[in-house]
């Protein structure tokens, strides 16, 4: 199973993939909607998750006809959707470690309550402007 956030495709492949010109790859990256890596000697490499928000991208600016900004905000949105919900699944993987089949000695507190000190602690209020 490959990762899918690993580079595996140069601007040219990337853009006949997604059957765009190069050229509009790198405006958007100019935009700040895309961050592809980049190899040491600074070629542009796209993973195909990064393929994946492009077709988004351009299904958004194509398909449903909103602007740039517009799709700049969708996207930092979806991100931060999935952040929150890696958090969430953190959370939960936590406290189901900790309240699995140990008693506990009295006045140590429960799952519940490290939940609520550890989403103190790692959720952050959402930007998405």
């Amino acid at each position: 199973m490959t990762d899918r956030g690993k580079p595996l495709y140069m601007i040219g492949v990337a853009a006949d993939l997604l059957k765009v010109h190069p050229q509009t790859l790198r405006f958007y990256e100019k935009k700040g909607l895309i961050q592809p890596s980049r190899t040491e000697g600074r070629t542009r490499m796209y993973s195909a998750e990064d393929v994946e928000d492009i077709a988004r991208l351009l299904r958004l600016t194509r398909d449903l006809g909103v602007n740039l900004a517009g799709a700049e905000i969708l996207l930092k949105m979806r991100r931060r959707m999935l952040e929150m919900q890696r958090q969430i699944e953190n959370l939960l993987e936590y406290v189901r470690e900790e309240g699995e089949g140990r008693p506990r000695p009295r006045g140590e507190r429960s799952p519940r309550e490290a939940l609520v000190r550890a989403a103190a602690g790692q959720l952050r209020p959402v930007d998405m402007f």
